[in-house]
Parts: C-alpha cells; structure tokens; sequence
C-alpha cells in the first residue's frame, strides 16, 4: 500500500532529504519527516514555503510533477506594489518568460491571509506598498511564479504554496505533516 504525506514546508528549507552541497548549512527535509521512503513530488524553492507532497508512489510523483498532467497548483503571493486587476491581466493569458511563454494562469486580488509568521519576516519597504495575490499555475517551471510577477513589475516578497490539485494546507501547521 502506498503513502502519501502533506507537509507544509517552512521557508529556507530544502525540498530534500539531504544537502549534497553542504551537509550541515541548510535545514532539508530529514529535519520534519522520519518516514522512510517518501519522497517529494515536485519541489518547492527554499525560499518558499507551504504545501509539499511526499510520496512513495511513483506514478503519483510523475503525476504531481509532470506538466503534461495540468495539475492545478495554487500559491498565495505577497507582491510588492499595488498592482489592479487590469495589471494581473497579463498572466492570464501567458507571459513571456526567458524559457518561452507560460501557460494562462488563473490570478486575482486577495484579502492578506491567516498565515503563520515567517522565520525570518519579510522585509518590508515603508514607502511602497504590498499586496496579496492568489495565482493558480497548471505548469511548473523553475521559480515561475517570482519570474511572472516581476515581469509584470510587482516582486514577489513571500510566496506560499497552498495547493496542488484536492489537496492544501488546510489544518497543517508550520512544520509538520500529516497522511493525505
């Protein structure tokens, strides 16, 4: 029988089980989940933080991690500036990336959430403003939703993963994991 893990993923950690590049620097995945076996479907950068699926089930991996599926991945994405609803509007119907152009993602304006504080804080700039956006993403390239939004000139400052397909961050705190 196979497992399936939700872990919501602190920021600055690896999506990992070791660091090949320096084994005592950065905080992996062995830090959060003693299971053996699972490994993570996808990645997700060290400076993001949320919704990270461990599997044993390789089928599920492929599935999860290949955009041929276009499973539907939502982030939360705390931008810096104030951009509308007609500034969105480009990533809606795809940007054009250094790698080509992305495919249409689905964005709007969001009420800043109820989420955990981050460790470090986001730095913030006292004369421009930050908003809060939810973009939902049926691709996964490298770093693709910072690239989108600061192409359309609104930097991401913290970017959590909430969903990946049925599956979120419902009920998981910061750390920890639970079966799915």
């Amino acid at each position: 029988m196979s497992r399936t893990l939700l872990l919501n993923k602190p920021f600055g950690v690896l999506s990992q089980f070791t660091d090949v590049k320096s084994p005592t620097a950065r905080p992996t995945l062995s830090a959060y989940v003693d299971v053996p076996r699972v490994y993570p479907a996808g990645r997700l950068d060290r400076d993001s933080e949320g919704l990270l699926i461990l599997t044993d089930d390789g089928r599920l991996q492929a599935q999860i991690a290949d955009p041929a599926h276009k499973m539907a991945k939502t982030y939360l994405v705390q931008v810096e500036g104030a951009p509308t609803d007609a500034d969105l509007a480009p990533l809606r119907k795809g940007v054009t990336l250094k790698d080509g152009m992305t495919r249409p993602a689905e964005v709007a304006l969001i009420d800043p959430p109820q989420l955990w504080e981050r460790d470090p804080p986001v730095r913030f700039r006292k004369s421009v403003p930050d908003v809060w956006i939810s973009v939902t993403l049926r691709e996964g390239r490298n770093r693709q939703v910072r690239r989108m939004t600061a192409h359309i000139g609104f930097p991401t400052l913290r970017l959590v993963r909430w969903s990946i397909g049925d599956w979120s961050l419902e009920d998981i705190p910061l750390g920890t994991w639970r079966d799915a």
